[in-house]
């Protein structure tokens, strides 16, 4: 770390990013495994509408991260050419299982969460699933030892802690992905599957150590969480009005990383809830053991930070 206190040679801006992003090697045989910042429904609020404080600015349509997925949905079509995307979010947990959505031709969207304005109730996101890619990732949880099922859209697909029980695809996939892909996207089927609702680290990692080998099949693995998300401190959300422990945090995230050597990685990962900001970054921890998946995913592989966006950064894993 450097003596102004942060991690440096990440890529910040859009030129950075970008950078980063083309820097990432061409491997559809050996996809990397992603991490990224899924954000919020405040991606998605109409810009007449967006409030003009520092998380509007930081999270809105307009912030870095609505910046950086516009940039990144491209450049992981351009560079891997996908068969299929097998997707991770915060937003989904079970308890003992994984399930796999297999919504056919088309999938439904969960909106999964309340208070918002109407227009944010009539987000569209075109996708279709695929049944032979459900059945291709409950292969691999049953070789693991991992119980798993399918759901289907005439199922609810389980409570996610949160409340909301419906089918679909949730927020936490359908809101970055209509940024990153656009709003009609069935070139690709996609995926959804539950994360671990002990929140445990280890557990989290073998959910995406599991399906490590769809990364050599084609597949694209992306699991998205935020590394810091506490709704009873808005002012957490943006570096201009974070709290100390907070940025400190955010910081202790991209040095643990960025650790060279993969069991050094691991073990830095695995001691951030130790950290004294992370209590102030997650009230609890379902928006942060996504990360865990993504590091699962990846394998013994290096990891490189692709954008350092304060609390959503976005890594990939297993190059």
């Amino acid at each position: 770390m450097s003596t102004n206190g942060t991690t440096p040679s990440l890529p910040r801006t859009q030129a950075e990013w970008r950078k980063a992003l083309d820097e990432l090697p061409s491997t559809p045989d050996n996809i990397p495994a992603f991490f990224f910042g899924h954000g919020s429904p405040m991606l998605a609020f109409p810009e007449a509408d967006a409030r003009g404080d520092a998380v509007m600015e930081h999270m809105g349509p307009k912030g870095p991260l609505a910046t950086f997925l516009r940039d990144f949905g491209p450049a992981l079509l351009k560079k891997y050419q996908p068969k299929g995307i097998v997707v991770f979010s915060a937003h989904w947990e079970t308890a003992g299982e994984r399930v796999v959505t297999d919504y056919g031709d088309s999938n439904p969207l969960l909106y999964d969460y309340y208070g918002f304005q109407p227009a944010l109730y009539e987000l569209r996101f075109d996708s279709r699933g695929d049944n032979a890619l459900a059945q291709r990732v409950v292969q691999l949880y049953k070789e693991a030892g991992q119980l798993v099922r399918t759901t289907s859209k005439s199922e609810a697909r389980g409570e996610d802690g949160r409340g909301f029980a419906g089918p679909g695809l949730d927020h936490g996939v359908f809101v970055p992905f209509r940024l990153m892909f656009g709003e009609t996207f069935r070139d690709v089927p996609i995926a959804q599957v539950s994360i671990d609702s002990s929140l445990s680290a280890e557990k989290n990692w073998a959910v995406g150590k599991a399906v490590e080998a769809l990364r050599r099949e084609g597949i694209l693995v992306i699991s998205g969480g935020l590394l810091v998300h506490n709704l009873r401190d808005f002012s957490s959300f943006a570096e201009k009005t974070a709290g100390g422990q907070v940025k400190e945090f955010d910081r202790a995230i991209l040095d643990a990383v960025t650790v060279p050597d993969a069991t050094a990685r691991k073990e830095a990962m695995v001691k951030l809830p130790q950290h004294p900001g992370f209590r102030a970054a997650h009230p609890r921890a379902e928006h942060f053991v996504p990360l865990y998946v993504a590091a699962g995913a990846g394998g013994e592989g290096s990891a490189r930070v692709l954008a350092a966006i304060f609390g959503a950064p976005t890594v990939a894993f297993g190059l």
